[in-house]
């Protein structure tokens, strides 16, 4: 007989139901968040999986890769598609929810996630820790602001590298309160040094990277967009085509149809918020600051006339990342002017 499981994950314990092919519960139980743990409970010979149901969250990479090397048939299931299933259930508990996450493999209602590889996955950890330490310095140095304002000292228009000089300078007649500032002071250059620290790596392995070399000819995008690109799209060819890039990243506008009557609003802004906010930054940088021609530049520019300059910046977003995905695909350059583009075979 064929059976079913669905695993509830929380940070300590995993609630596992297993079901049969009828929907009769067959066993329920909690056991550690390890993978050795589950593998060795579902593993029993007693049961003969088809196909067992993970909902995606901050441990599921590491519990779906214990499973999925175990030979376990694991799945990572989409987590808003499995939130809107589970609704239906008057009560919430773990119990109920792995009972519902078996009954969906059971009758296969679910929508499968694509979990990254190792490599993507620390690429993807590298660019989270540079942007944490990023947000903290900037934090710290807006406090600093904020903090001697109260006193009447305007720090005024500096940049990074001479901000710690201006700090001194203008509490140079208040010592009690440039020995305040100072640890604040101290702790931003901590966190600037490791911030310089990882961005070096993050250039040593786009320079050694070919396609991420690739995408930096792309006018707007540059190493930090190219890394995080690679490390979210992982697997190019899981895409059936370039055009399916957009919905993934929440750059399609929602659609909302009913009767005689539609409405296109905004983009869904669903998937991932660090490459949807660099895929804008990069639209921006090449609708506003690059002085290079190109046809990109030109078709954004036309859209910015007809539909306004935020729309123009949120389309251009969404074709970088088709034109990237076809370039990752192909192996070809960004190509200048619409001449150099070759036709799409029919």
């Amino acid at each position: 007989m064929t059976h079913y499981a669905g695993l509830d994950v929380s940070v300590k314990e995993t609630a596992i139901c297993i079901v049969d092919e009828t929907g009769k519960i067959c066993q329920e139980m909690k056991v550690p968040s390890h993978p050795e743990d589950l593998v060795r409970v579902l593993s029993d010979p007693a049961w003969t999986f088809e196909r067992i149901g993970l909902e995606a969250g901050p441990l599921s990479q590491w519990l779906f890769s214990g499973l999925a090397e175990a030979g376990l048939p694991v799945i990572c299931i989409e987590t808003r598609h499995t939130k809107a299933f589970l609704e239906a259930q008057p009560n919430k508990s773990d119990r109920i929810d792995a009972r519902g996450i078996a009954q969906m493999m059971r009758v296969n209602l679910f929508r499968p996630v694509h979990v990254k590889t190792l490599t993507s996955q620390k690429r993807r950890a590298l660019l989270t820790a540079r942007k944490l330490l990023q947000d903290k310095a900037i934090a710290i140095q807006n406090d600093i602001r904020g903090l001697l304002r109260n006193f009447g000292l305007k720090v005024g228009m500096v940049g990074a590298v001479k901000f710690e000089h201006r700090i001194r300078e203008i509490t140079e007649g208040m010592p009690d309160l440039a020995e305040i500032v100072e640890p604040l002071l101290d702790a931003r250059r901590k966190l600037r040094e490791n911030f310089a620290a990882l961005h070096r790596k993050l250039l040593a392995i786009v320079r050694d990277n070919e396609v991420c070399r690739r995408l930096t000819t792309i006018p707007g995008v540059g190493p930090v967009v190219a890394l995080a690109y690679t490390a979210t799209i992982d697997i190019p060819a899981r895409f059936r085509n370039s055009e399916a890039v957009g919905p993934i990243l929440g750059l399609t506008p929602v659609l909302h149809e009913s009767g005689e009557r539609r409405r296109i609003g905004r983009i869904f802004c669903c998937g991932d918020g660090m490459m949807r906010t660099l895929l804008y930054e990069a639209a921006q940088t090449l609708l506003t600051r690059a002085t290079k021609w190109s046809w990109l530049r030109a078709w954004a520019m036309n859209v910015a006339r007809r539909r306004g300059r935020q729309k123009a910046i949120v389309a251009l977003a969404r074709r970088l990342a088709v034109i990237m995905h076809r370039m990752w695909r192909d192996g070809t350059e960004f190509r200048w002017t619409r001449q150099d583009i070759i036709p799409r075979a029919a």
